[in-house]
């Protein structure tokens, strides 16, 4: 049974180090479409940055993701194709890896969020 999100069978996407897409996949997360296309791609050292973006641009096209999971040490190295995304599906999570923790002052999504809200009108 693979893991989707609740709207119409969507799916989530995992761009990420070994650890973080197999935890993913072990937990139902893997994907193969009628293309022959998988939802995660694995990223080590030698992967060109072109081919992460390739990737990243590719799953923003698809129609059957819904959520793209993303380590943000790999984000941070495609920042630019990142912030140039606006649409709110799909949506676009960072998330840590086992050697690089979460830095909310890099997410690209939150410091959006910060910029909509005014921390005054949160407290009335």
């Amino acid at each position: 049974m693979a893991l989707h999100s609740s709207v119409k069978g969507k799916l989530i996407s995992v761009i990420g180090d070994e650890d973080t897409c197999v935890g993913f996949l072990l937990g139902g997360v893997g994907e193969i479409n009628k293309n022959r296309h998988s939802n995660f791609m694995v990223v080590d050292k030698n992967t060109a940055i072109s081919e992460i973006e390739e990737c990243f641009k590719r799953f923003l096209k698809r129609d059957d993701i819904d959520i793209i999971l993303i380590n943000q040490n790999v984000a941070e190295l495609i920042r630019h194709v990142i912030d140039g995304h606006t649409q709110p599906v799909p949506a676009v999570l960072e998330i840590p890896s086992k050697d690089h923790p979460y830095d909310a002052s890099k997410d690209s999504i939150l410091r959006r969020a910060r910029g909509m809200f005014n921390p005054e009108d949160m407290a009335r």
